[in-house]
């Protein structure tokens, strides 16, 4: 590993607490970046904060960030340039789901997982290039991260309000890469397939719960044979390698893309 690619890269992380924001952090700061974590599990920030700060490499720090708060996500982006004396980068990772079939959407299963994953992306987004406009132009581009999904190119049944979520946060790397390109800040995000986090463990649960798989574990076993061309699920550090690519300058000629790091199970 390069312990210098992103040596000078002031970086908030939104749901750092645990999987692959605690994950993508990690190595961020190992290759020399100052990582801000944020999320509304502070316990989980804490003890995060406090492996990365022990091991060396970049600085971390962290806050509580409900991304659906302007005020905390205000106050995210504020810690980072108190603390580092600018934002660089912004990796709108929080998320979250609770599948339900088509016919069994509520309202308030739709409000909940927008209001976390478009509209807490959007907010995230909005504070840091604001913040980035205000810095003035550098030589290189600030860089502005969106946490995808294969379902921001397909949709499924039973995770369809996750999936308007997740392409409503490919609608937003495109159209933040046309608003922001004249500040030099670019915008683009990467798509996870079956990832085995925290989240994920949850989700498997409550599949079973709604009658989608009959037991605990089958859900990731059954996508990884069925549906990924790799044959298996991934794991956070499955996703680091272009998370850090996309924070570096070597996609400083990118933006408005969505990368996707399935194994192959969304091919266009």
């Amino acid at each position: 590993m390069d312990t210098t690619r992103l040596v000078g890269k002031n970086i908030l992380i939104t749901g750092a607490a645990q999987g692959m924001g605690a994950a993508i952090a990690r190595d961020y700061a190992a290759q020399g970046a100052n990582v801000c974590l944020g999320d509304v599990n502070t316990e989980g920030v804490d003890e995060v904060v406090a492996e990365i700060n022990a091991a060396g490499g970049g600085k971390a720090i962290g806050v509580r960030l409900d991304v659906t708060s302007e005020e905390e996500a205000q106050a995210a982006v504020d810690a980072v340039v108190e603390a580092f004396g600018e934002i660089n980068v912004i990796v709108n990772n929080a998320g979250i789901n609770k599948p339900l079939f088509f016919e069994d959407i509520t309202r308030d299963n739709w409000n909940k997982i927008m209001d976390v994953n478009a509209w807490g992306t959007l907010n995230c987004m909005q504070k840091a290039a604001n913040q980035m406009i205000a810095q003035g132009k550098r030589d290189y581009p600030y860089k502005i991260i969106n946490v995808g999904s294969i379902l921001s190119r397909d949709a499924f049944d039973d995770v369809v309000v996750y999936s308007a979520s997740k392409h409503a946060v490919l609608a937003m790397i495109k159209g933040g890469a046309k608003a922001l390109v004249d500040h030099n800040i670019t915008v683009n995000g990467y798509g996870p397939g079956v990832v085995r986090t925290e989240l994920w463990e949850q989700l498997d649960k409550d599949l079973v719960a709604i009658g989608k798989f009959d037991k605990e574990g089958e859900s990731m076993d059954s996508l990884a044979e069925n549906m990924i061309l790799m044959k298996r699920y991934s794991y956070p550090e499955d996703v680091t390698g272009t998370a850090s690519f996309l924070a570096s300058p070597d996609s400083d000629y990118m933006t408005g893309q969505l990368i996707m790091i399935d194994g192959g199970m969304v091919l266009h």
